[in-house]
Protein backbone atom coordinates (compact mmCIF):
# COMPACT_ATOMS: atom_id res chain seq x y z
CA UNK A 1 0.00 0.00 0.00
CA UNK A 2 2.82 2.44 0.84
CA UNK A 3 4.49 1.91 -2.55
CA UNK A 4 1.26 2.64 -4.40
CA UNK A 5 0.67 5.68 -2.20
CA UNK A 6 4.14 6.95 -3.09
CA UNK A 7 3.32 6.81 -6.80
CA UNK A 8 0.00 8.54 -6.17
CA UNK A 9 1.40 11.39 -4.06
CA UNK A 10 4.24 11.84 -6.57
CA UNK A 11 1.58 12.34 -9.24
CA UNK A 12 -0.15 14.91 -7.01
CA UNK A 13 3.09 16.90 -6.58
CA UNK A 14 3.65 16.84 -10.35
CA UNK A 15 0.03 17.90 -10.90
CA UNK A 16 0.48 20.85 -8.53
CA UNK A 17 3.51 22.03 -10.48
CA UNK A 18 1.74 21.56 -13.81
CA UNK A 19 -1.34 23.55 -12.76
CA UNK A 20 0.86 26.31 -11.30
CA UNK A 21 2.88 26.65 -14.50
CA UNK A 22 -0.23 26.47 -16.69
CA UNK A 23 -1.48 29.74 -15.21
CA UNK A 24 1.84 31.55 -15.27
CA UNK A 25 2.66 30.42 -18.81
CA UNK A 26 -0.52 32.20 -20.01
CA UNK A 27 -0.13 35.39 -18.01
CA UNK A 28 0.49 37.48 -21.14
CA UNK A 29 -2.85 36.35 -22.60
CA UNK A 30 -4.59 36.86 -19.26
CA UNK A 31 -3.07 40.33 -19.02
CA UNK A 32 -4.28 41.17 -22.53
CA UNK A 33 -7.79 39.91 -21.74
CA UNK A 34 -8.06 41.98 -18.55
CA UNK A 35 -6.22 45.03 -19.90
CA UNK A 36 -4.16 45.31 -16.72
CA UNK A 37 -0.78 47.00 -16.44
CA UNK A 38 2.22 45.27 -14.91
CA UNK A 39 1.72 46.85 -11.50
CA UNK A 40 -1.97 45.98 -11.30
CA UNK A 41 -1.30 42.45 -12.49
CA UNK A 42 1.30 42.15 -9.74
CA UNK A 43 -1.32 43.12 -7.16
CA UNK A 44 -3.66 40.45 -8.49
CA UNK A 45 -0.90 37.85 -8.26
CA UNK A 46 -0.23 38.99 -4.69
CA UNK A 47 -3.79 37.94 -3.82
CA UNK A 48 -2.90 34.38 -4.77
CA UNK A 49 0.10 34.30 -2.46
CA UNK A 50 -1.85 35.86 0.40
CA UNK A 51 -4.59 33.27 0.00
CA UNK A 52 -1.97 30.52 0.07
CA UNK A 53 -0.26 31.73 3.25
CA UNK A 54 -3.51 32.32 5.16
CA UNK A 55 -5.08 28.99 4.22
CA UNK A 56 -2.06 26.96 5.31
CA UNK A 57 -2.77 27.43 9.01
CA UNK A 58 -6.35 26.21 8.59
CA UNK A 59 -5.11 23.30 6.50
CA UNK A 60 -2.69 22.24 9.22
CA UNK A 61 -5.48 22.18 11.79
CA UNK A 62 -7.80 20.24 9.47
CA UNK A 63 -5.14 17.65 8.69
CA UNK A 64 -4.70 17.09 12.41
CA UNK A 65 -8.39 16.29 12.71
CA UNK A 66 -9.38 14.47 9.53
CA UNK A 67 -6.06 13.38 8.01
CA UNK A 68 -4.32 14.52 4.85
CA UNK A 69 -5.98 12.30 2.25
CA UNK A 70 -9.27 14.17 1.95
CA UNK A 71 -7.57 17.55 1.95
CA UNK A 72 -5.20 16.46 -0.82
CA UNK A 73 -8.21 15.64 -2.96
CA UNK A 74 -10.14 18.79 -2.02
CA UNK A 75 -7.09 21.00 -2.60
CA UNK A 76 -6.23 19.42 -5.95
CA UNK A 77 -9.81 19.59 -7.22
CA UNK A 78 -10.17 23.18 -6.01
CA UNK A 79 -6.92 24.17 -7.70
CA UNK A 80 -7.94 22.51 -10.98
CA UNK A 81 -11.42 24.05 -10.93
CA UNK A 82 -9.93 27.46 -10.13
CA UNK A 83 -8.22 27.63 -13.52
CA UNK A 84 -11.56 28.25 -15.22
CA UNK A 85 -12.55 31.50 -13.43
CA UNK A 86 -8.98 32.73 -13.92
CA UNK A 87 -9.38 32.17 -17.67
CA UNK A 88 -12.78 33.90 -17.66
CA UNK A 89 -11.62 36.98 -15.73
CA UNK A 90 -12.08 40.22 -17.59
CA UNK A 91 -11.27 42.75 -14.87
CA UNK A 92 -8.90 43.33 -11.98
CA UNK A 93 -11.54 42.45 -9.39
CA UNK A 94 -12.47 39.19 -11.10
CA UNK A 95 -8.85 38.17 -11.61
CA UNK A 96 -7.82 39.08 -8.06
CA UNK A 97 -10.73 37.10 -6.59
CA UNK A 98 -10.02 34.12 -8.85
CA UNK A 99 -6.34 34.11 -7.96
CA UNK A 100 -7.16 34.42 -4.25
CA UNK A 101 -9.32 31.29 -4.54
CA UNK A 102 -6.49 29.55 -6.39
CA UNK A 103 -4.17 30.55 -3.55
CA UNK A 104 -6.50 29.12 -0.90
CA UNK A 105 -6.79 25.82 -2.76
CA UNK A 106 -3.02 25.73 -3.32
CA UNK A 107 -2.37 26.37 0.38
CA UNK A 108 -4.62 23.48 1.36
CA UNK A 109 -2.99 21.24 -1.24
CA UNK A 110 0.55 22.29 -0.34
CA UNK A 111 0.23 21.47 3.36
CA UNK A 112 -1.77 18.27 2.93
CA UNK A 113 0.38 16.79 0.15
CA UNK A 114 3.58 17.44 2.11
CA UNK A 115 2.13 15.83 5.22
CA UNK A 116 0.88 12.88 3.19
CA UNK A 117 4.34 12.55 1.67
CA UNK A 118 5.89 12.52 5.14
CA UNK A 119 3.39 9.88 6.22
CA UNK A 120 4.26 7.73 3.22
CA UNK A 121 7.97 8.04 3.87
CA UNK A 122 7.47 6.93 7.47
CA UNK A 123 5.64 3.86 6.18
CA UNK A 124 8.44 3.17 3.70
CA UNK A 125 11.16 3.75 6.29
CA UNK A 126 13.24 6.02 4.03
CA UNK A 127 13.07 9.70 2.97
CA UNK A 128 11.20 10.56 -0.23
CA UNK A 129 10.16 14.19 0.30
CA UNK A 130 12.93 15.74 -1.79
CA UNK A 131 12.02 13.46 -4.71
CA UNK A 132 8.39 14.54 -4.35
CA UNK A 133 9.46 18.18 -4.62
CA UNK A 134 11.45 17.23 -7.73
CA UNK A 135 8.17 15.94 -9.19
CA UNK A 136 6.69 19.39 -8.58
CA UNK A 137 9.62 21.02 -10.39
CA UNK A 138 9.36 18.76 -13.42
CA UNK A 139 5.58 19.02 -13.42
CA UNK A 140 5.99 22.78 -13.61
CA UNK A 141 8.43 22.33 -16.50
CA UNK A 142 5.85 20.24 -18.38
CA UNK A 143 3.10 22.75 -17.63
CA UNK A 144 5.22 25.63 -18.90
CA UNK A 145 6.19 23.73 -22.04
CA UNK A 146 2.57 22.84 -22.81
CA UNK A 147 1.53 26.44 -22.22
CA UNK A 148 4.20 27.72 -24.59
CA UNK A 149 3.23 25.16 -27.23
CA UNK A 150 -0.52 25.82 -27.18
CA UNK A 151 0.08 29.57 -27.18
CA UNK A 152 2.37 29.22 -30.19
CA UNK A 153 -0.29 27.37 -32.20
CA UNK A 154 -2.98 29.87 -31.26
CA UNK A 155 -5.02 27.95 -28.68
CA UNK A 156 -7.00 30.41 -26.56
CA UNK A 157 -6.39 30.72 -22.85
CA UNK A 158 -9.95 29.60 -22.05
CA UNK A 159 -9.64 26.37 -24.03
CA UNK A 160 -6.17 25.69 -22.65
CA UNK A 161 -6.97 26.23 -18.98
CA UNK A 162 -10.31 24.42 -19.20
CA UNK A 163 -8.53 21.43 -20.69
CA UNK A 164 -5.92 21.54 -17.93
CA UNK A 165 -8.66 21.82 -15.31
CA UNK A 166 -10.39 18.69 -16.62
CA UNK A 167 -7.11 16.82 -16.86
CA UNK A 168 -6.15 17.94 -13.36
CA UNK A 169 -9.47 16.86 -11.86
CA UNK A 170 -9.23 13.45 -13.52
CA UNK A 171 -5.65 12.99 -12.32
CA UNK A 172 -6.56 14.02 -8.76
CA UNK A 173 -9.50 11.61 -8.58
CA UNK A 174 -7.39 8.77 -10.00
CA UNK A 175 -4.55 9.39 -7.56
CA UNK A 176 -6.95 9.59 -4.61
CA UNK A 177 -7.78 5.90 -5.01
CA UNK A 178 -4.23 4.94 -4.05
CA UNK A 179 -3.44 7.39 -1.25
CA UNK A 180 -3.13 6.19 2.33
CA UNK A 181 -6.36 6.19 4.38
CA UNK A 182 -7.28 9.22 6.48
CA UNK A 183 -6.49 7.28 9.65
CA UNK A 184 -2.80 7.17 8.65
CA UNK A 185 -2.12 10.70 9.94
CA UNK A 186 -5.34 11.94 11.58
CA UNK A 187 -5.11 12.76 15.30
CA UNK A 188 -8.58 13.67 16.62
CA UNK A 189 -7.22 14.49 20.05
CA UNK A 190 -4.11 16.38 19.01
CA UNK A 191 -3.51 20.16 19.03
CA UNK A 192 -4.85 22.28 16.19
CA UNK A 193 -2.14 24.95 16.35
CA UNK A 194 1.59 24.40 16.74
CA UNK A 195 3.07 25.65 19.98
CA UNK A 196 5.58 28.40 19.02
CA UNK A 197 8.71 26.84 20.53
CA UNK A 198 12.21 28.20 19.91
CA UNK A 199 13.08 25.07 17.91
CA UNK A 200 10.07 25.45 15.63
CA UNK A 201 10.73 29.19 15.22
CA UNK A 202 14.32 28.46 14.18
CA UNK A 203 13.10 26.03 11.52
CA UNK A 204 10.58 28.61 10.34
CA UNK A 205 13.25 31.31 10.03
CA UNK A 206 15.44 28.83 8.14
CA UNK A 207 12.56 28.22 5.69
CA UNK A 208 11.88 31.96 5.44
CA UNK A 209 15.49 32.70 4.50
CA UNK A 210 15.83 30.05 1.83
CA UNK A 211 12.47 30.73 0.15
CA UNK A 212 13.15 34.47 0.20
CA UNK A 213 16.38 33.72 -1.67
CA UNK A 214 14.50 31.50 -4.12
CA UNK A 215 11.89 34.19 -4.76
CA UNK A 216 14.57 36.83 -5.25
CA UNK A 217 16.34 34.72 -7.88
CA UNK A 218 13.07 33.89 -9.66
CA UNK A 219 12.15 37.56 -9.98
CA UNK A 220 15.50 39.31 -10.30
CA UNK A 221 18.03 36.94 -11.91
CA UNK A 222 17.19 37.94 -15.48
CA UNK A 223 17.11 41.64 -14.62
CA UNK A 224 20.44 41.35 -12.80
CA UNK A 225 22.12 39.67 -15.76
CA UNK A 226 20.73 42.22 -18.17
CA UNK A 227 21.26 45.43 -16.18
CA UNK A 228 24.28 44.66 -14.00
CA UNK A 229 26.21 42.16 -16.14
CA UNK A 230 25.10 43.51 -19.51
CA UNK A 231 24.21 40.19 -21.13
CA UNK A 232 21.31 41.54 -23.19
CA UNK A 233 17.81 40.15 -23.14
CA UNK A 234 18.65 37.03 -25.14
CA UNK A 235 21.01 35.69 -22.46
CA UNK A 236 19.29 37.22 -19.45
CA UNK A 237 17.00 34.21 -18.91
CA UNK A 238 19.96 31.81 -18.75
CA UNK A 239 20.60 32.50 -15.06
CA UNK A 240 17.06 31.58 -14.03
CA UNK A 241 17.12 28.56 -16.35
CA UNK A 242 20.35 27.32 -14.77
CA UNK A 243 18.97 27.92 -11.26
CA UNK A 244 15.72 26.07 -12.01
CA UNK A 245 17.39 23.10 -13.71
CA UNK A 246 19.93 22.50 -10.95
CA UNK A 247 17.21 22.84 -8.32
CA UNK A 248 15.00 20.32 -10.08
CA UNK A 249 17.74 17.77 -10.65
CA UNK A 250 19.27 18.41 -7.21
CA UNK A 251 16.00 17.41 -5.58
CA UNK A 252 16.27 14.00 -7.23
CA UNK A 253 19.35 13.29 -5.11
CA UNK A 254 18.25 15.02 -1.90
CA UNK A 255 16.78 11.90 -0.32
CA UNK A 256 19.93 9.86 -0.90
CA UNK A 257 22.09 12.65 0.47
CA UNK A 258 20.05 13.03 3.66
CA UNK A 259 20.41 9.29 4.26
CA UNK A 260 24.15 9.44 3.69
CA UNK A 261 25.01 12.76 5.36
CA UNK A 262 22.14 13.45 7.76
CA UNK A 263 19.86 16.51 7.72
CA UNK A 264 22.13 18.96 9.55
CA UNK A 265 25.28 18.55 7.41
CA UNK A 266 23.15 18.56 4.25
CA UNK A 267 21.31 21.71 5.33
CA UNK A 268 24.52 23.49 6.31
CA UNK A 269 26.34 22.38 3.18
CA UNK A 270 23.43 23.32 0.92
CA UNK A 271 23.03 26.77 2.45
CA UNK A 272 26.79 27.34 2.26
CA UNK A 273 26.90 26.24 -1.39
CA UNK A 274 24.05 28.58 -2.19
CA UNK A 275 25.82 31.41 -0.39
CA UNK A 276 28.98 30.69 -2.37
CA UNK A 277 26.93 30.73 -5.57
CA UNK A 278 25.49 34.14 -4.67
CA UNK A 279 28.99 35.41 -3.89
CA UNK A 280 30.10 34.31 -7.37
CA UNK A 281 27.09 36.07 -8.91
CA UNK A 282 27.83 39.29 -7.03
CA UNK A 283 31.51 39.30 -7.93
CA UNK A 284 31.04 38.31 -11.58
CA UNK A 285 31.69 40.74 -14.38
CA UNK A 286 30.30 38.50 -17.12
CA UNK A 287 27.87 35.62 -17.68
CA UNK A 288 30.59 32.94 -17.69
CA UNK A 289 30.77 33.28 -13.91
CA UNK A 290 27.32 34.65 -13.08
CA UNK A 291 25.31 31.85 -14.71
CA UNK A 292 27.27 29.05 -12.95
CA UNK A 293 26.80 31.05 -9.75
CA UNK A 294 23.02 30.89 -10.17
CA UNK A 295 23.35 27.16 -10.96
CA UNK A 296 25.25 26.64 -7.69
CA UNK A 297 22.51 28.48 -5.83
CA UNK A 298 19.84 26.18 -7.25
CA UNK A 299 21.83 23.09 -6.40
CA UNK A 300 22.45 24.31 -2.86
CA UNK A 301 18.81 25.18 -2.19
CA UNK A 302 17.36 22.07 -3.85
CA UNK A 303 16.85 19.84 -0.81
CA UNK A 304 16.53 22.44 1.95
CA UNK A 305 12.79 23.16 2.10
CA UNK A 306 11.90 19.44 2.30
CA UNK A 307 14.42 19.15 5.15
CA UNK A 308 12.69 22.00 6.98
CA UNK A 309 9.26 20.41 6.59
CA UNK A 310 10.52 17.04 7.83
CA UNK A 311 12.12 18.68 10.85
CA UNK A 312 8.92 20.59 11.57
CA UNK A 313 6.87 17.38 11.46
CA UNK A 314 9.07 15.97 14.22
CA UNK A 315 8.52 18.97 16.51
CA UNK A 316 5.04 18.15 17.78
CA UNK A 317 2.60 15.37 18.64
CA UNK A 318 0.98 15.75 15.21
CA UNK A 319 2.74 16.97 12.05
CA UNK A 320 -0.07 19.08 10.56
CA UNK A 321 0.10 22.28 12.63
CA UNK A 322 3.92 22.32 12.77
CA UNK A 323 4.36 21.73 9.04
CA UNK A 324 1.72 24.38 8.28
CA UNK A 325 3.47 26.96 10.48
CA UNK A 326 6.90 26.40 8.93
CA UNK A 327 5.47 26.25 5.41
CA UNK A 328 3.59 29.52 5.94
CA UNK A 329 6.74 31.24 7.22
CA UNK A 330 8.64 29.92 4.21
CA UNK A 331 6.07 31.21 1.75
CA UNK A 332 6.02 34.52 3.58
CA UNK A 333 9.68 34.77 2.60
CA UNK A 334 8.81 33.88 -0.99
CA UNK A 335 6.15 36.60 -0.89
CA UNK A 336 8.27 39.36 0.62
CA UNK A 337 11.61 38.63 -1.03
CA UNK A 338 11.05 40.13 -4.49
CA UNK A 339 9.54 43.46 -3.29
CA UNK A 340 12.17 43.81 -0.53
CA UNK A 341 14.96 43.32 -3.05
CA UNK A 342 13.20 45.74 -5.38
CA UNK A 343 12.95 48.39 -2.69
CA UNK A 344 16.59 47.99 -1.71
CA UNK A 345 17.56 48.12 -5.37
CA UNK A 346 15.90 51.50 -5.73
CA UNK A 347 17.98 52.78 -2.82
CA UNK A 348 21.39 51.16 -3.27
CA UNK A 349 21.33 49.31 -6.60
CA UNK A 350 20.47 45.72 -7.44
CA UNK A 351 23.94 44.26 -6.86
CA UNK A 352 24.07 45.71 -3.35
CA UNK A 353 20.46 44.67 -2.70
CA UNK A 354 21.34 41.05 -3.40
CA UNK A 355 23.93 41.21 -0.63
CA UNK A 356 20.89 41.11 1.69
CA UNK A 357 19.91 37.78 0.14
CA UNK A 358 23.45 36.49 0.65
CA UNK A 359 23.27 37.52 4.31
CA UNK A 360 20.05 35.54 4.78
CA UNK A 361 21.68 32.48 3.23
CA UNK A 362 24.39 32.88 5.86
CA UNK A 363 21.69 32.96 8.54
CA UNK A 364 20.22 29.76 7.09
CA UNK A 365 23.62 28.07 7.32
CA UNK A 366 23.88 29.09 10.98
CA UNK A 367 20.39 27.71 11.69
CA UNK A 368 21.05 24.35 10.04
CA UNK A 369 21.41 22.71 13.46
CA UNK A 370 17.71 23.28 14.10
CA UNK A 371 16.91 20.67 11.44
CA UNK A 372 18.19 17.80 13.57
CA UNK A 373 15.43 15.17 13.86
CA UNK A 374 15.19 11.71 15.43
CA UNK A 375 16.84 9.01 13.35
CA UNK A 376 13.51 7.35 12.58
CA UNK A 377 12.32 10.46 10.69
CA UNK A 378 15.60 11.46 9.17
Amino acid sequence: MASRARVAITAVFALNGMLFASIFSRLPAIQDRTGLGDGTLGLALLCSMLGLVVSQFAAGALVARIGSRRLVVVGALGYAAGLIPVALSGSFAALAASLALIGVANGVLDVSMNIHGLTVERRLGRPILSTLHAAFSFGALVGAAVGALVAAVGVGVMAHLTGMALLGAAAALTASRFLLPSSADAAPEGPLIARPTRALLAIGVFAFCLLLAEGAVNDWAAIYLDDEIGTGEALAASGLAAFSLTMGFGRLFGDRLVQRLGPVPLARGGATLSLAGMAIVLSASGPLLAVPGFAAMGLGLAALFPLALRAAAARGPTPGPSVAAVSALGYLGLLTGPPVVGGLSEAVGLRAALVFVAALLGVAALLAGSLRVPDKTA
